[in-house]
């Protein structure tokens, strides 16, 4: 039985990304949080629970995606970080209209939530364990969090949440970058598909050039090259001749 052929474009992996975990993080927190400080009953609570889903799962669908539309992907990741900016404001304006502060970007709060990642290589460097961060279980990378993320104050659980967000935000940014430059690079699904298939054609060409086999005569009816084929159809189905490689704009055969 003949191997699967390799897919042009692989596709997944979302779940090993540090988007899509910081995504989880942000999901998971956002839905106990307002199941704690935001009234059920608001149009606000359900709100930031699907913009905080909506970026998540957009990262994963886009990954998905890329298999077959690098488009889609790049709309898709797109969708994810509108989603988590409008959530962000959405933890601004709950600090804003309470009268809570909101941590300064560079104060001793909002370093020590983004240095999570750092201080965990370094503990796990220190113990001679190389396991990254995006090693862990969504429950054990939650722990790492969970002194902000679990506290009893909103202020510190909304301003935690702020600062996750612009990570994940950050992140996204690079991943749209590159996504963009690849495609710019590379071209997307569909010009990967039509190379592939020139290529799939030329195969035959190059086949029978090969020392081995005959030399392929020249089409008597326009002068190029032709291609050892097989006859599909036809009084003789299953019989091999050489084929024009200009068909279908010329069907110029020899027989064998």
């Amino acid at each position: 039985m003949p191997e699967p052929r390799k897919k042009l474009r692989p596709s997944g992996g979302y779940r090993s990304t540090a988007s899509f975990q910081t995504a989880t993080l942000i999901y998971d927190a956002t839905y106990w949080f307002c199941e704690k400080f935001v009234d059920p009953r608001s149009r606000t609570a359900d709100q930031m629970v699907q913009a905080a889903r909506s970026g998540r799962q957009n990262i994963a669908e886009g990954s998905r995606a890329s298999a077959t539309s690098s488009q889609t992907e790049l709309r898709l990741v797109n969708v994810a970080r509108a989603s988590l900016e409008e959530l962000l404001l959405d933890y601004e304006d709950y600090l804003r209209h309470r009268r809570l502060p909101q941590w300064a970007p560079d104060g001793a709060e909002a370093s020590a939530v983004r240095a999570v990642p750092t201080r965990f290589r370094k503990d796990q460097t220190d113990r001679s364990d190389q396991s990254d961060l995006t090693a862990l279980s969504d429950q054990q990378r939650y722990a790492l969090y969970a002194r902000w993320l679990d506290h009893a104050a909103a202020a510190v659980r909304a301003n935690a949440l702020i600062c996750l967000i612009h990570q994940a935000n950050f992140l996204l940014d690079r991943q749209i970058a590159a996504l963009e430059e690849a495609f710019i690079t590379e071209g997307g699904y569909s010009e990967q598909l039509a190379t592939e298939r020139l290529r799939q054609r030329r195969t035959p060409i190059a086949q029978t050039e090969r020392a081995d086999l005959p030399k392929p005569p020249k089409c008597p009816k326009c002068g190029a090259l032709t291609v050892l084929r097989t006859a599909k159809a036809g009084k003789t189905p299953g019989s091999q001749f050489w084929g024009c490689t200009h068909y279908p704009n010329c069907k110029g055969i020899v027989a064998l």
